[in-house]
């Protein structure tokens, strides 16, 4: 995984909502459609982050396997965190809310 690996606020946005499927199943897969009704980003943002994350090793990912016609829709491409996604993800995420844990609540 690239150690270079710069994460945007809609990247960590869409690492938060992988992560909390991850808690519920493991093995969680998720669908563009999906991420882009949980994170709240269009399209045009969301798979191009897809993409570096996936080219990254933070996400594994597949291709529906039943034919278009038997769907009635177009087959989707299904998303995993992998075991270091997860790890890239909780780091940047802790390190993200990290100097919000610091204030006090007259600051914050």
């Amino acid at each position: 995984m690239s150690h270079e690996l710069r994460l945007s606020h809609q990247g960590l946005r869409i690492l938060r909502v992988f992560l909390n499927a991850f808690s519920e199943d493991a093995h969680a897969e998720l669908a563009g459609i999906d991420l882009m009704k949980t994170a709240s980003v269009s399209s045009g943002t969301l798979y191009p982050i897809l993409v570096r994350l996936e080219k990254a090793g933070v996400l594994s990912s597949r291709w529906e396997t039943a034919r278009p016609e038997r769907l009635g829709r177009p087959r989707r491409r299904y998303y995993r965190i992998t075991s270091s996604g997860v790890q890239l993800a909780r780091k940047a995420l802790d390190e993200l809310s990290a100097p919000f844990a610091r204030l006090t609540p007259k600051e914050a």
